[in-house]
């Protein structure tokens, strides 16, 4: 009994070594898991979505008159729109705008025209009192003077003082009459400016009027030519729809795109702008139909970036014109854009998680010796980097960092010393095109000039 007992145990322990030599095996490979240096094509690829748009679309705009500054009305309500897809012919109903709001506006404007003409033609009433007043004073002083100069006749019979007396009389008589007719020119225009301000009041109240009225005939929009609706897409996102509001500076309220020219509207991030250029090719995947794929390229990269609505990232619009055409498109399908930023026909790379660094130093470290090997990182993707230096073809680098890491010793410093080589020279060629932009060509001195003594014209820098 006693030597089956120890036979289980030996057997036990024999369990537990094995168990302990997988267990100890498997975790060393798990420590060296290796990656192999691969060389062939590499691209950058950015990623994004977008939507369809004709390149080239004729609108339908908000009528002319909501233009004319008398009317003082900045934009209006769409009310009614006809459905997007829908075929219209010339004259063609497509759409409504607010009818109420001009309403309240022309109501507003015909009472004041009604206060201003009034008022206009009380000025004018005002006017001819005022003025027949003034001619009655005239008048008044015309009798007077020719009262005193009766008066003066026949004051020869009186005494030199009585005569003087008189004729004082008469010349102020003389004085009261100018002075009347000065002031009456003087009313005159007063009371013809004043009666010219009325009118002016009321003529701009009145074509006011004119306006708004004109404005009310056009506020239902007719197609002006034929051809498929198609909702306006606003450059901040979003569509002219019901509901929208339209201005002399967002005047377009539909639009009839061209299929035969299109373009995917897109947005990439700050990161990855930088990334692209005009003339890259794309691939474009439409989300409506997952089998079809076109291409294209680069159109446009806009300057300037912009937030996107209920976020803080700023992103920029990208363009991309497609190759060809397809009937099956629509505008404001979404398409899935891949953007070949970059391409290498022939490249050293290896997985990104394969490469590390400090504070100045890329390096890998080599799984066949106790190495970090330095290199001189290129551009990279999702996935991986090309190595411009420091490794070859078929070579095997680890993907994580050994447990040892700081037995392994660096090498490649010629690497190192070449990468600051090429940072400096480069440097200098950006700093020699500076200085060549910022100088300026000497303004030359017309000939048979010449400048005065210890003058000196010199390049502004």
């Amino acid at each position: 009994m006693k030597k089956r007992n120890w036979l289980f145990a030996a057997m036990a322990v024999i369990i537990l070594f094995v168990v302990f030599l997988i267990v100890s095996g498997s975790k060393n490979e798990t420590t060296q898991i290796t990656t192999t240096v691969k060389k062939g094509p590499f691209e950058v690829l950015v990623y994004s979505s977008g939507q369809l748009e004709s390149e080239n679309s004729d609108h339908v705009y908000v009528p002319e008159e909501m233009k004319d500054r008398q009317t003082r009305i900045s934009s209006l309500t769409i009310t009614d729109i006809v459905e997007e897809g829908t075929y219209v012919d010339s004259g063609d109903y497509v759409a409504t705008l607010d009818h109420q709001a001009v309403q309240e506006q022309l109501k507003d404007a015909q009472d004041e025209l009604e206060k201003t003409l009034s008022e206009y033609n009380d000025s004018k009433i005002d006017s001819n009192l005022t003025l027949s007043n003034e001619r009655d004073q005239i008048i008044n002083a015309t009798l007077d003077v020719e009262e005193r100069k009766i008066a003066v006749d026949e004051s020869v019979y009186e005494s030199p003082s009585e005569q003087k007396k008189v004729k004082m009389d008469y010349d102020k008589a003389l004085r009261k009459l100018e002075q009347s007719k000065q002031a009456y020119e003087l009313k005159t225009q007063q009371e013809i400016n004043k009666v010219n301000r009325k009118f002016i009041t009321y003529k701009q109240v009145k074509e006011r009027v004119d306006a708004l009225e004109k404005l009310m005939d056009k506020l239902i929009i007719y197609s002006p030519k034929a051809g498929i609706i198609s909702y306006h897409q606003y450059e901040w996102g979003g569509t002219v729809e019901t509901g929208s509001r339209v201005s002399q500076w967002s005047p377009i309220i539909a639009t009839f795109p061209n299929m035969g020219n299109l373009v995917t509207k897109t947005f990439i991030n700050e990161i990855d702008i930088a990334l692209i250029k005009p003339g890259q090719k794309v691939r474009i995947g439409i989300d409506a139909f997952p089998d079809k794929t076109l291409t294209g390229e680069v159109a446009t990269v806009a300057n300037m970036g912009q937030l996107m609505p209920k976020s803080d990232a700023k992103v920029f619009e990208v363009k991309i014109k497609v190759d060809g055409s397809d009937p099956e498109l629509k505008p404001a399908m979404t398409t899935s854009n891949t953007i070949q930023a970059s391409f290498i026909e022939e490249a050293t790379y290896i997985p990104i998680e394969a490469v590390f660094s400090n504070d100045s130093l890329s390096y890998v470290y080599l799984s066949d010796s106790k190495t970090a090997q330095i290199i001189e990182p290129g551009e990279a993707n999702e996935n991986y980097m090309v190595i411009n230096q420091g490794l070859e073809e078929g070579q095997e680098v680890q993907l994580l960092e050994p447990e040892d890491a700081g037995d392994y010793k660096l090498n490649g410093f010629e690497i190192y010393a070449d990468m600051k080589r090429k940072a400096a020279e480069k440097a200098t060629d950006e700093a020699a095109k500076k200085k060549e932009q910022k100088e300026e060509k000497a303004p030359e001195i017309p000939q048979g000039m010449a400048l005065p003594a210890g003058v000196t014209i010199t390049s502004a820098n």
